[in-house]
Protein backbone atom coordinates (compact mmCIF):
# COMPACT_ATOMS: atom_id res chain seq x y z
CA UNK A 1 0.00 0.00 0.00
CA UNK A 2 2.89 2.03 1.03
CA UNK A 3 4.16 1.84 -2.69
CA UNK A 4 0.93 2.50 -4.17
CA UNK A 5 0.80 6.06 -2.72
CA UNK A 6 3.90 7.32 -2.75
CA UNK A 7 3.52 8.73 -6.75
CA UNK A 8 0.53 10.50 -5.61
CA UNK A 9 2.37 12.16 -2.98
CA UNK A 10 4.86 12.95 -4.93
CA UNK A 11 3.11 14.63 -7.80
CA UNK A 12 1.32 16.92 -4.64
CA UNK A 13 4.09 18.08 -3.84
CA UNK A 14 5.71 18.84 -7.48
CA UNK A 15 1.88 20.92 -8.00
CA UNK A 16 2.70 23.17 -4.68
CA UNK A 17 6.43 23.93 -5.77
CA UNK A 18 5.11 25.06 -8.68
CA UNK A 19 2.22 27.17 -7.15
CA UNK A 20 4.98 28.82 -5.10
CA UNK A 21 7.14 29.55 -7.72
CA UNK A 22 4.10 31.16 -9.88
CA UNK A 23 3.31 33.40 -7.02
CA UNK A 24 6.70 34.66 -5.87
CA UNK A 25 6.84 35.19 -9.84
CA UNK A 26 3.77 37.33 -10.06
CA UNK A 27 4.48 38.69 -6.27
CA UNK A 28 7.82 40.18 -8.01
CA UNK A 29 6.94 41.18 -11.20
CA UNK A 30 3.58 42.87 -10.43
CA UNK A 31 5.14 45.95 -8.31
CA UNK A 32 7.78 46.44 -10.70
CA UNK A 33 4.98 46.54 -13.43
CA UNK A 34 3.08 48.65 -11.58
CA UNK A 35 5.95 51.51 -10.72
CA UNK A 36 7.38 51.27 -14.40
CA UNK A 37 3.90 52.08 -15.27
CA UNK A 38 3.30 54.99 -12.92
CA UNK A 39 6.63 56.48 -13.89
CA UNK A 40 5.61 56.71 -17.78
CA UNK A 41 2.46 58.41 -16.56
CA UNK A 42 4.39 61.18 -14.13
CA UNK A 43 6.39 61.65 -17.22
CA UNK A 44 3.35 62.15 -19.40
CA UNK A 45 2.22 64.67 -16.96
CA UNK A 46 -0.85 62.29 -16.09
CA UNK A 47 -0.31 62.26 -12.55
CA UNK A 48 -1.60 64.68 -9.93
CA UNK A 49 1.46 65.33 -8.10
CA UNK A 50 0.55 67.33 -4.81
CA UNK A 51 3.65 69.69 -4.88
CA UNK A 52 2.66 70.63 -8.49
CA UNK A 53 -0.75 72.53 -6.95
CA UNK A 54 1.00 75.19 -5.64
CA UNK A 55 1.66 77.91 -8.90
CA UNK A 56 5.33 77.37 -9.50
CA UNK A 57 5.52 81.20 -10.95
CA UNK A 58 4.34 82.49 -7.52
CA UNK A 59 4.98 79.89 -4.61
CA UNK A 60 2.21 81.05 -2.39
CA UNK A 61 1.95 79.62 0.99
CA UNK A 62 -1.85 78.92 2.85
CA UNK A 63 -3.23 82.33 3.11
CA UNK A 64 -1.10 84.14 1.12
CA UNK A 65 -3.51 85.54 -1.66
CA UNK A 66 -2.27 86.12 -4.96
CA UNK A 67 -2.66 89.88 -4.57
CA UNK A 68 -1.75 89.82 -0.73
CA UNK A 69 0.73 92.20 0.93
CA UNK A 70 2.69 89.25 1.76
CA UNK A 71 2.77 87.67 -1.59
CA UNK A 72 2.91 91.66 -3.30
CA UNK A 73 6.29 92.28 -1.26
CA UNK A 74 8.03 88.66 -3.12
CA UNK A 75 7.91 89.85 -6.43
CA UNK A 76 8.46 93.67 -5.86
CA UNK A 77 12.63 92.77 -6.90
CA UNK A 78 11.54 91.14 -9.94
CA UNK A 79 8.21 92.75 -11.23
CA UNK A 80 8.15 95.90 -13.04
CA UNK A 81 7.86 99.30 -11.64
CA UNK A 82 4.30 99.48 -13.73
CA UNK A 83 3.20 95.89 -12.27
CA UNK A 84 4.49 97.13 -8.40
CA UNK A 85 1.51 99.97 -9.33
CA UNK A 86 -1.10 97.92 -10.64
CA UNK A 87 -0.46 95.11 -7.73
CA UNK A 88 -0.65 97.97 -4.69
CA UNK A 89 -3.61 99.32 -6.23
CA UNK A 90 -5.48 96.31 -5.90
CA UNK A 91 -7.56 95.61 -3.21
CA UNK A 92 -5.40 92.78 -0.74
CA UNK A 93 -7.23 89.64 0.81
CA UNK A 94 -6.81 88.74 3.82
CA UNK A 95 -4.07 87.37 4.65
CA UNK A 96 -4.01 87.46 8.62
CA UNK A 97 -7.97 86.47 10.36
CA UNK A 98 -8.81 89.53 11.73
CA UNK A 99 -8.41 92.20 8.92
CA UNK A 100 -9.63 92.50 5.32
CA UNK A 101 -6.69 93.86 3.32
CA UNK A 102 -4.91 96.45 4.94
CA UNK A 103 -6.73 99.71 5.62
CA UNK A 104 -7.31 98.72 9.53
CA UNK A 105 -10.63 100.55 9.70
CA UNK A 106 -13.11 97.68 10.70
CA UNK A 107 -15.05 97.53 13.80
CA UNK A 108 -13.36 95.81 16.66
CA UNK A 109 -16.20 93.39 17.44
CA UNK A 110 -13.85 90.14 18.16
CA UNK A 111 -13.23 88.91 21.34
CA UNK A 112 -11.61 89.21 23.43
CA UNK A 113 -10.74 92.80 22.96
CA UNK A 114 -6.96 94.27 23.78
CA UNK A 115 -5.23 97.24 24.85
CA UNK A 116 -1.82 98.28 24.79
CA UNK A 117 -0.36 101.49 26.57
CA UNK A 118 2.56 103.17 26.15
CA UNK A 119 4.85 106.02 27.43
CA UNK A 120 6.96 107.19 24.11
CA UNK A 121 9.16 110.29 23.20
CA UNK A 122 9.65 108.45 19.60
CA UNK A 123 9.53 109.34 15.99
CA UNK A 124 6.75 108.00 13.32
CA UNK A 125 9.52 105.63 11.87
CA UNK A 126 9.06 103.80 14.99
CA UNK A 127 5.18 103.98 16.49
CA UNK A 128 3.58 103.22 13.23
CA UNK A 129 5.04 99.87 12.47
CA UNK A 130 4.72 99.01 16.11
CA UNK A 131 1.05 100.21 15.63
CA UNK A 132 0.34 98.56 12.35
CA UNK A 133 2.15 94.69 13.39
CA UNK A 134 0.25 95.01 16.68
CA UNK A 135 -2.78 95.43 14.84
CA UNK A 136 -1.98 92.63 12.34
CA UNK A 137 -1.91 90.21 15.17
CA UNK A 138 -5.14 91.46 16.75
CA UNK A 139 -4.94 94.66 19.47
CA UNK A 140 -7.29 97.16 18.40
CA UNK A 141 -6.88 99.80 21.17
CA UNK A 142 -3.66 102.17 21.70
CA UNK A 143 -3.64 104.49 24.75
CA UNK A 144 -0.28 106.46 23.55
CA UNK A 145 0.79 108.72 26.78
CA UNK A 146 3.20 110.93 24.28
CA UNK A 147 5.77 113.66 25.27
CA UNK A 148 8.93 114.92 23.25
CA UNK A 149 8.45 114.42 19.59
CA UNK A 150 5.54 111.97 19.50
CA UNK A 151 3.97 115.25 20.83
CA UNK A 152 4.73 117.50 18.34
CA UNK A 153 1.63 118.65 16.54
CA UNK A 154 2.84 116.77 12.97
CA UNK A 155 3.37 113.17 14.91
CA UNK A 156 0.43 113.22 17.22
CA UNK A 157 -2.26 114.62 14.34
CA UNK A 158 -0.67 111.45 11.97
CA UNK A 159 -1.25 109.23 15.42
CA UNK A 160 -4.71 110.41 15.90
CA UNK A 161 -5.50 109.78 12.65
CA UNK A 162 -5.25 106.50 13.10
CA UNK A 163 -8.56 104.11 14.36
CA UNK A 164 -8.14 102.61 17.59
CA UNK A 165 -5.37 105.22 18.87
CA UNK A 166 -6.16 107.35 21.61
CA UNK A 167 -3.56 110.01 21.85
CA UNK A 168 -2.63 111.69 25.82
CA UNK A 169 -0.77 114.63 25.77
CA UNK A 170 1.85 115.76 28.89
CA UNK A 171 -0.22 118.84 29.81
CA UNK A 172 0.04 121.12 33.18
CA UNK A 173 -3.19 119.42 33.77
CA UNK A 174 -2.48 116.58 33.16
CA UNK A 175 0.11 116.41 35.45
CA UNK A 176 -2.05 118.59 38.42
CA UNK A 177 -4.69 115.39 38.26
CA UNK A 178 -1.97 112.82 38.42
CA UNK A 179 -0.34 114.32 41.24
CA UNK A 180 -3.93 113.41 42.76
CA UNK A 181 -3.56 109.47 42.01
CA UNK A 182 -3.45 107.06 45.52
CA UNK A 183 -0.20 105.59 44.38
CA UNK A 184 1.30 108.61 46.09
CA UNK A 185 0.25 107.40 49.43
CA UNK A 186 1.06 103.84 48.92
CA UNK A 187 4.14 102.30 49.19
CA UNK A 188 4.50 99.61 46.71
CA UNK A 189 6.63 102.47 44.50
CA UNK A 190 7.81 104.85 47.06
CA UNK A 191 11.52 103.50 46.63
CA UNK A 192 11.36 104.82 43.01
CA UNK A 193 10.54 108.58 44.30
CA UNK A 194 12.87 111.35 43.64
CA UNK A 195 15.08 109.82 41.79
CA UNK A 196 16.40 110.53 38.20
CA UNK A 197 16.02 109.10 34.64
CA UNK A 198 15.25 105.47 34.76
CA UNK A 199 13.58 105.73 37.72
CA UNK A 200 11.60 108.75 37.30
CA UNK A 201 10.55 107.16 33.65
CA UNK A 202 9.21 104.14 35.93
CA UNK A 203 7.20 106.51 38.15
CA UNK A 204 5.81 108.11 35.16
CA UNK A 205 4.91 104.44 33.45
CA UNK A 206 3.29 103.28 36.49
CA UNK A 207 0.89 106.65 36.58
CA UNK A 208 0.46 106.42 33.04
CA UNK A 209 -0.28 102.52 33.66
CA UNK A 210 -3.30 103.35 36.35
CA UNK A 211 -4.78 106.09 33.98
CA UNK A 212 -4.58 103.64 31.08
CA UNK A 213 -6.74 101.02 33.37
CA UNK A 214 -9.83 103.31 33.39
CA UNK A 215 -9.63 104.06 29.91
CA UNK A 216 -9.85 100.58 29.24
CA UNK A 217 -12.71 100.27 31.49
CA UNK A 218 -14.25 103.00 29.55
CA UNK A 219 -13.49 101.51 26.21
CA UNK A 220 -14.92 98.05 27.05
CA UNK A 221 -11.56 96.37 26.61
CA UNK A 222 -10.61 92.49 28.24
CA UNK A 223 -7.16 92.82 28.13
CA UNK A 224 -4.39 95.29 28.46
CA UNK A 225 -0.97 95.05 28.14
CA UNK A 226 2.20 97.63 28.54
CA UNK A 227 4.84 97.85 26.29
CA UNK A 228 7.41 100.03 25.33
CA UNK A 229 7.91 101.22 21.58
CA UNK A 230 11.20 99.18 21.14
CA UNK A 231 9.55 95.88 22.08
CA UNK A 232 6.77 93.94 19.79
CA UNK A 233 4.97 90.53 21.06
CA UNK A 234 5.41 87.23 19.28
CA UNK A 235 2.47 85.12 19.77
CA UNK A 236 3.98 82.17 19.67
CA UNK A 237 2.12 78.55 20.16
CA UNK A 238 -1.26 80.00 18.79
CA UNK A 239 -2.91 78.24 16.07
CA UNK A 240 -2.62 81.63 14.25
CA UNK A 241 0.13 84.08 14.28
CA UNK A 242 -2.52 85.91 16.63
CA UNK A 243 -2.17 87.88 19.96
CA UNK A 244 -6.07 87.46 20.05
CA UNK A 245 -6.45 83.58 19.87
CA UNK A 246 -3.50 83.14 22.39
CA UNK A 247 -5.49 85.01 24.79
CA UNK A 248 -8.60 83.93 23.77
CA UNK A 249 -7.27 80.41 24.77
CA UNK A 250 -6.56 81.67 28.49
CA UNK A 251 -8.57 79.95 31.41
CA UNK A 252 -10.71 82.52 32.82
CA UNK A 253 -9.36 81.98 36.59
CA UNK A 254 -6.64 83.67 35.29
CA UNK A 255 -5.46 87.52 35.98
CA UNK A 256 -2.42 88.01 34.59
CA UNK A 257 -0.12 86.07 31.76
CA UNK A 258 3.28 86.65 31.76
CA UNK A 259 5.39 86.73 28.86
CA UNK A 260 9.00 86.00 29.08
CA UNK A 261 11.49 88.61 26.97
CA UNK A 262 14.18 87.95 24.21
CA UNK A 263 16.26 90.07 22.95
CA UNK A 264 17.35 91.39 19.97
CA UNK A 265 20.92 90.19 18.74
CA UNK A 266 21.99 92.53 15.93
CA UNK A 267 24.61 91.03 13.69
CA UNK A 268 26.25 94.27 11.96
CA UNK A 269 26.78 97.98 13.46
CA UNK A 270 24.93 99.84 10.82
CA UNK A 271 20.94 98.58 11.55
CA UNK A 272 18.54 101.29 10.58
CA UNK A 273 15.20 99.51 10.72
CA UNK A 274 15.32 97.02 13.65
CA UNK A 275 12.22 95.72 12.92
CA UNK A 276 12.71 95.16 9.38
CA UNK A 277 16.21 93.99 9.81
CA UNK A 278 16.93 91.80 13.14
CA UNK A 279 15.85 88.38 13.06
CA UNK A 280 18.18 86.47 15.91
CA UNK A 281 17.09 86.95 19.40
CA UNK A 282 18.65 85.60 22.43
CA UNK A 283 16.02 83.28 24.31
CA UNK A 284 14.86 83.92 28.16
CA UNK A 285 15.88 81.64 30.76
CA UNK A 286 12.47 81.04 31.13
CA UNK A 287 12.40 78.66 27.79
CA UNK A 288 15.34 77.38 28.31
CA UNK A 289 16.72 74.06 29.56
CA UNK A 290 18.81 75.00 32.90
CA UNK A 291 21.99 73.39 31.94
CA UNK A 292 22.04 74.58 28.59
CA UNK A 293 21.37 78.13 29.97
CA UNK A 294 24.70 77.84 32.73
CA UNK A 295 26.33 75.59 30.78
CA UNK A 296 26.69 78.04 27.80
CA UNK A 297 26.64 81.46 30.15
CA UNK A 298 29.74 83.15 30.02
CA UNK A 299 29.91 82.84 25.78
CA UNK A 300 26.08 83.98 26.06
CA UNK A 301 27.18 87.15 27.83
CA UNK A 302 29.37 88.10 24.80
CA UNK A 303 31.55 89.54 27.44
CA UNK A 304 28.87 92.09 28.77
CA UNK A 305 27.76 92.05 33.18
CA UNK A 306 25.16 89.77 32.43
CA UNK A 307 23.43 87.38 30.13
CA UNK A 308 20.91 90.06 28.78
CA UNK A 309 21.84 94.08 28.13
CA UNK A 310 19.02 95.25 29.91
CA UNK A 311 15.86 93.42 31.44
CA UNK A 312 15.32 89.86 31.32
CA UNK A 313 11.77 89.43 33.66
CA UNK A 314 9.22 90.12 30.59
CA UNK A 315 6.34 91.93 30.13
CA UNK A 316 2.74 90.76 31.10
CA UNK A 317 -1.05 91.29 30.08
CA UNK A 318 -3.81 91.79 32.57
CA UNK A 319 -7.39 90.99 32.87
CA UNK A 320 -9.25 94.00 32.86
CA UNK A 321 -11.42 93.03 36.63
CA UNK A 322 -11.75 94.87 39.74
CA UNK A 323 -9.34 96.47 41.45
CA UNK A 324 -6.77 96.07 39.27
CA UNK A 325 -3.43 98.34 39.31
CA UNK A 326 0.03 98.65 38.01
CA UNK A 327 3.20 97.31 39.55
CA UNK A 328 5.77 98.24 37.95
CA UNK A 329 6.13 98.86 34.42
CA UNK A 330 6.37 94.76 33.90
CA UNK A 331 3.78 93.60 36.00
CA UNK A 332 0.14 94.04 37.45
CA UNK A 333 -1.21 93.67 40.62
CA UNK A 334 -4.98 93.91 42.29
CA UNK A 335 -6.29 95.73 45.47
CA UNK A 336 -8.02 93.18 46.84
CA UNK A 337 -6.40 89.76 46.01
CA UNK A 338 -3.37 88.21 44.88
CA UNK A 339 -3.73 87.43 40.65
CA UNK A 340 -3.51 84.47 39.78
CA UNK A 341 -0.83 84.35 37.09
CA UNK A 342 0.59 82.25 34.47
CA UNK A 343 3.87 82.32 32.21
CA UNK A 344 3.71 81.40 28.62
CA UNK A 345 5.90 78.17 27.55
CA UNK A 346 6.34 79.64 23.75
CA UNK A 347 5.20 83.51 23.30
CA UNK A 348 7.74 86.18 24.27
CA UNK A 349 8.20 89.86 24.28
CA UNK A 350 10.86 90.78 21.30
CA UNK A 351 13.07 93.59 23.35
CA UNK A 352 14.92 95.20 20.39
CA UNK A 353 17.32 96.90 22.89
CA UNK A 354 20.47 98.72 21.42
CA UNK A 355 19.66 97.93 18.30
CA UNK A 356 20.86 101.14 16.23
CA UNK A 357 24.40 103.16 17.54
CA UNK A 358 22.05 105.76 17.81
CA UNK A 359 20.27 104.28 20.56
CA UNK A 360 23.69 104.91 22.72
CA UNK A 361 23.79 108.87 22.47
CA UNK A 362 19.91 108.83 22.44
CA UNK A 363 19.91 107.39 26.15
CA UNK A 364 22.51 109.67 27.25
CA UNK A 365 20.87 112.71 25.69
CA UNK A 366 17.70 111.69 28.19
CA UNK A 367 19.70 111.90 31.08
CA UNK A 368 21.82 114.43 32.86
CA UNK A 369 23.67 112.28 35.33
CA UNK A 370 27.35 112.50 35.59
CA UNK A 371 28.90 109.87 33.68
CA UNK A 372 30.78 108.51 36.69
CA UNK A 373 29.98 104.81 38.49
CA UNK A 374 28.71 106.40 41.77
CA UNK A 375 26.45 108.97 39.44
CA UNK A 376 24.98 106.44 37.26
CA UNK A 377 23.77 103.94 40.10
CA UNK A 378 21.12 107.10 41.02
CA UNK A 379 19.79 107.23 37.36
CA UNK A 380 19.90 103.82 35.96
CA UNK A 381 18.71 100.35 37.56
CA UNK A 382 20.55 97.94 35.43
CA UNK A 383 24.64 97.86 34.89
CA UNK A 384 25.37 97.67 31.10
CA UNK A 385 22.62 100.94 30.69
CA UNK A 386 25.32 102.49 33.19
CA UNK A 387 28.31 101.36 31.41
CA UNK A 388 26.90 102.52 27.66
CA UNK A 389 26.03 105.95 29.55
CA UNK A 390 29.48 106.49 30.76
CA UNK A 391 30.84 105.52 27.21
CA UNK A 392 28.23 107.83 25.11
CA UNK A 393 29.49 110.21 27.69
CA UNK A 394 33.15 110.52 27.85
CA UNK A 395 33.89 108.76 24.31
CA UNK A 396 34.84 109.33 21.13
CA UNK A 397 32.76 108.85 18.00
CA UNK A 398 35.64 106.07 16.92
CA UNK A 399 35.91 105.12 20.46
CA UNK A 400 32.05 104.26 20.88
CA UNK A 401 31.59 102.54 17.50
CA UNK A 402 34.34 99.81 18.83
CA UNK A 403 32.63 99.27 21.92
CA UNK A 404 29.39 98.81 20.44
CA UNK A 405 31.17 95.86 18.06
CA UNK A 406 32.95 94.43 20.59
CA UNK A 407 29.89 94.39 23.68
CA UNK A 408 26.65 94.54 21.29
CA UNK A 409 27.03 93.41 17.66
CA UNK A 410 27.30 89.84 17.36
CA UNK A 411 29.98 89.43 14.27
CA UNK A 412 31.49 86.03 15.68
CA UNK A 413 29.57 83.37 12.96
CA UNK A 414 30.83 80.46 14.08
CA UNK A 415 29.83 81.01 17.60
CA UNK A 416 26.25 82.42 16.63
CA UNK A 417 26.02 79.18 14.86
CA UNK A 418 26.80 77.17 17.87
CA UNK A 419 24.43 79.21 19.72
CA UNK A 420 21.92 78.93 17.96
CA UNK A 421 22.00 75.20 17.57
CA UNK A 422 22.22 74.87 21.07
CA UNK A 423 18.99 76.86 21.73
CA UNK A 424 20.36 79.98 23.21
CA UNK A 425 19.94 81.99 19.75
CA UNK A 426 16.86 81.45 17.73
CA UNK A 427 15.76 83.06 14.04
CA UNK A 428 12.31 84.81 14.03
CA UNK A 429 11.35 86.17 11.14
CA UNK A 430 7.59 86.88 11.45
CA UNK A 431 7.76 90.58 12.43
CA UNK A 432 10.01 91.33 10.25
CA UNK A 433 8.04 89.45 7.07
CA UNK A 434 5.05 91.26 8.65
CA UNK A 435 6.15 95.15 8.69
CA UNK A 436 8.26 94.48 5.66
CA UNK A 437 4.97 93.49 3.87
CA UNK A 438 3.07 96.52 5.82
CA UNK A 439 5.83 99.28 4.03
CA UNK A 440 5.55 97.35 0.75
CA UNK A 441 1.36 98.02 1.12
CA UNK A 442 2.10 101.76 1.11
CA UNK A 443 0.05 102.05 4.71
CA UNK A 444 2.49 104.01 6.52
CA UNK A 445 2.41 106.20 3.95
CA UNK A 446 -1.31 106.66 3.49
CA UNK A 447 -1.14 106.95 6.95
CA UNK A 448 1.42 109.76 7.15
CA UNK A 449 -0.19 111.67 3.95
CA UNK A 450 -4.05 111.47 5.07
CA UNK A 451 -3.24 113.28 8.30
CA UNK A 452 -3.48 116.56 8.83
CA UNK A 453 -1.62 118.85 11.50
CA UNK A 454 -4.65 119.73 14.13
CA UNK A 455 -5.01 123.59 15.12
CA UNK A 456 -3.52 124.11 18.70
CA UNK A 457 -7.53 124.48 19.52
CA UNK A 458 -7.92 121.25 18.47
CA UNK A 459 -4.92 120.18 20.66
CA UNK A 460 -6.94 121.62 23.48
CA UNK A 461 -9.49 120.25 23.19
CA UNK A 462 -7.91 116.53 22.42
CA UNK A 463 -6.39 116.98 26.11
CA UNK A 464 -9.02 118.16 28.15
CA UNK A 465 -11.50 115.27 26.69
CA UNK A 466 -8.80 112.79 27.72
CA UNK A 467 -8.65 114.19 31.08
CA UNK A 468 -12.48 114.26 31.19
CA UNK A 469 -12.09 110.42 30.54
CA UNK A 470 -9.46 110.15 32.88
CA UNK A 471 -11.81 111.61 35.87
CA UNK A 472 -14.59 109.01 35.37
CA UNK A 473 -13.71 106.95 38.06
CA UNK A 474 -14.25 103.04 38.34
CA UNK A 475 -14.94 102.91 42.24
CA UNK A 476 -13.93 99.03 41.94
CA UNK A 477 -11.13 99.64 40.35
CA UNK A 478 -9.27 101.82 42.64
CA UNK A 479 -7.72 103.63 40.29
CA UNK A 480 -8.21 107.07 40.68
CA UNK A 481 -7.73 108.43 36.86
CA UNK A 482 -5.39 111.12 37.59
CA UNK A 483 -1.65 110.64 36.84
CA UNK A 484 1.50 112.08 36.03
CA UNK A 485 4.57 113.33 37.94
CA UNK A 486 3.50 116.08 40.54
CA UNK A 487 5.43 118.90 41.88
CA UNK A 488 8.35 118.83 44.60
CA UNK A 489 5.85 119.78 47.18
CA UNK A 490 3.29 116.67 46.57
CA UNK A 491 5.86 114.62 46.44
CA UNK A 492 7.03 115.65 49.88
CA UNK A 493 3.05 115.72 50.55
CA UNK A 494 3.00 112.12 49.41
CA UNK A 495 6.17 110.94 50.86
CA UNK A 496 5.54 111.99 54.31
CA UNK A 497 2.11 110.13 54.22
CA UNK A 498 3.04 106.78 52.37
CA UNK A 499 5.88 106.50 55.41
CA UNK A 500 3.30 107.42 57.84
CA UNK A 501 1.54 104.64 56.57
CA UNK A 502 4.79 102.13 56.75
CA UNK A 503 4.89 103.59 60.53
CA UNK A 504 1.79 102.60 61.08
CA UNK A 505 1.63 98.78 59.63
CA UNK A 506 -0.53 99.38 56.76
CA UNK A 507 0.09 98.08 53.28
CA UNK A 508 3.01 96.02 54.87
CA UNK A 509 2.32 93.07 53.18
CA UNK A 510 1.94 95.00 49.59
CA UNK A 511 4.21 93.67 47.27
CA UNK A 512 6.85 96.25 45.88
CA UNK A 513 6.75 97.54 42.33
CA UNK A 514 8.57 94.88 40.01
CA UNK A 515 11.66 96.49 38.44
CA UNK A 516 13.67 95.67 35.32
CA UNK A 517 15.73 92.84 36.77
CA UNK A 518 18.39 90.96 35.21
CA UNK A 519 18.12 86.93 34.31
CA UNK A 520 19.93 84.46 36.66
CA UNK A 521 23.60 84.96 37.08
CA UNK A 522 26.44 82.08 37.31
CA UNK A 523 26.21 83.17 41.30
CA UNK A 524 22.37 82.33 41.47
CA UNK A 525 23.75 78.59 39.78
CA UNK A 526 25.54 78.32 43.07
CA UNK A 527 23.67 80.05 45.73
CA UNK A 528 21.00 77.14 44.31
CA UNK A 529 18.62 79.68 42.83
Amino acid sequence: MAGLYAPVRSSNLSQQSSFTSRLLLLLTVLPLTLAAFAFVLQWRGGLDDPATRWPTDTQKFPGMQGNSPLSTHLHLGTSSTSDCVEILGRSSSPSFPYYRGWKFDISYDLKPKICITTSTSAGLEQILPWIYYHKVIGVGTFFLFVEGQAATSNVSAVLQAITGVRVIFRTKELEEKQAKSRIWNETWLSSFFFKPCNYELFVKQSLNMEMAIVMAWDAGMDWIIHLDTDELIHPAGAQEYSLRRLLSDIPRNVDLVIFPNYESSIEREDIKDPFSEVTMFKKNYDHLPKETYFGLYREATHGNPNYFLTYGNGKSAARIQDHLRPNGAHRWHNYMKTPNEIKLDEAAILHYTYSKFSDLTSRRDRCGCKPTKEDVKRCFMLEFDRAAFIIASTATEEEMLRWYREHIVWGDKELNLKLLKKGILTRIYAPMAIIQSLRGSGIFGSTIASARPPSQEKLLSTAKENLQRSNSTVSSSGASGSLSLPSIKRYSISVSEATARKVLGIDDDTPLAVRPLSPPGLDDLHSGT
